[in-house]
């Protein structure tokens, strides 16, 4: 590494090449977590059974499930340049939906962990052409080995949280080195195009948010069709991706809206599916009836809350019910995407902290399409609105239909942006076809 690199990077690759030893060992504790998949964990240290492909291959890196899902649509229109794709994340969850949701042509591998020699073992095997960075998952030795092979790199969809920004100020010679590997930085919004100039960013443009330009998750029409079935003629809430801390308030916000509406039916749909049993036990354990999805259970006219602890389902249980709560934002988490529930019609009810998304969801509220609930007392006057009033559902869906619509338009603006480093694969895909 060159010595003009901050003393924070250069001890970061010294750290990290000495601990690779270590690595069998936390494997091995994350085997037993459930964190990774057996079968393919030499893929954390930059092995891997599957050639290369001949000809250009784009890389693109996403963290875990939704900035996968953030890049599908761009996937889809690099595939029909005839370009391959190299996707790596770095959660089993992002694996599962990746085999679920993309096609078979797709090579998904797990990012190596970031020590120089994996990185180096990676990047020698691959030898992609042009490699995307989508958001905020900027891994030191995985971005400077890319550098140093003049691996052309781009930041797509990139966000800085506002906890985020404060922090890397702090760090301002480690981040600046980080980013100026990158040709282009492709953010958010125009928040996040100062942070990221402030941070010393070289050529940074707003581009929107691709999350805009998702398309609606599928869904299994066998089992749509059975769960409508099951729960005709009941009033149905979902609760989508709640981290801890919200189940609870869910739980009495079910118990009082039930008294005006008894047939009242939660769905709660745990970001994180393994956490479905501790749910299931605290539910039992106040009274309430409830039922899990990952033991195949089907929700019975007795059944108060259901839990979805399974993955890849949400576009199911966002055409079962016409009222959404986005979760993670009754605690301090940041809030979840809440497009994919727009686009699917929902009426939207968020709570205060929706830090990760704040223009999306300032943009939804100014204009009726989303409710805020400052806490659970709230949530629950938002809720037992709706239920009660199908015109405001109606309302509140069609407003944030066309917010989406109006804020769309990020992936064009982004393959815009790539247009000449996509032209120099195609020049060398002629060459090499020639």
């Amino acid at each position: 590494m060159p010595s003009s690199m901050p003393a924070t990077l250069r001890l970061y690759s010294r750290l990290s090449a000495a601990a690779a030893p270590l690595t069998p060992a936390l494997l091995k504790r994350r085997l037993k977590q459930g964190k990774e998949d057996p079968a393919r964990i030499d893929e954390r240290r930059g092995i891997t059974r599957q050639p290369r492909p001949a000809g250009p291959l784009i890389w693109i890196h996403g963290a875990s499930v939704g900035e996968v899902l953030a890049a599908a649509a761009l996937i889809e229109r690099l595939r029909a340049l005839n370009i391959r794709i190299l996707l790596t994340s770095g959660t089993v969850t992002s694996a599962a939906v990746v085999a679920k949701r993309f096609p078979p042509d797709i090579i998904h591998q797990y990012v190596p962990y970031d020590s120089p020699r994996f990185v180096a073992r990676f990047l020698d095997h691959w030898q992609p052409g042009l490699a995307l960075f989508v958001e905020s998952d900027l891994w030191p030795n995985l971005i400077l080995a890319g550098g140093a092979r003049r691996l052309p790199m781009v930041l797509i969809n990139g966000r800085m949280s506002h906890r985020s920004f404060p922090r890397w100020r702090r760090l301002s010679g480690t981040i600046a080195a980080l980013l100026e590997q990158f040709d282009i930085c492709l953010v958010q919004s125009g928040i996040d195009a100062e942070r990221f100039t402030v941070l010393g960013s070289r050529n940074v443009i707003t581009t929107g948010n691709l999350k805009l330009d998702v398309q609606a998750p599928p869904a299994d029409e066998a089992r749509l069709e059975r769960l409508l079935f099951v729960t005709r003629g009941r009033p149905v809430v979902v609760a989508a991706s709640t981290h801890p801390g919200e189940e609870e308030i869910l739980l009495k916000t079910h118990r009082t809206l039930a008294v005006h509406f008894p047939l009242l039916l939660t769905v709660i749909v745990p970001r994180h599916p393994g956490r479905g049993e501790a749910i299931a036990r605290m539910i039992a354990a106040s009274g309430a009836q409830v039922a899990r999805r990952s033991l195949e259970e089907l929700p019975t006219a007795r059944t108060d809350i259901y839990i979805a602890d399974t993955m890849g389902e949400l576009g199911l249980f966002y055409r079962l019910a016409p009222i959404v709560f986005m979760g993670g934002s009754l605690v301090p988490h940041g809030g979840q995407n809440p497009i994919e529930a727009v686009k699917l019609n929902a009426s939207i009810v968020h709570g205060p902290h929706v830090f990760n998304f704040t223009d999306v969801y300032d943009a939804l509220d100014r204009a009726g399409g989303a409710r805020r609930a400052g806490d659970g007392e709230a949530l629950t006057k938002q809720l037992g609105h709706l239920l009660n009033d199908s015109a405001a559902r109606d309302a509140a869906a069609t407003a944030a239909a066309q917010v989406v619509d109006r804020l769309g338009g990020a992936l064009d603006r982004t393959l815009a942006a790539l247009e000449p480093y996509l032209l120099q694969l195609r020049l060398e895909r002629g060459a090499a076809d020639a």
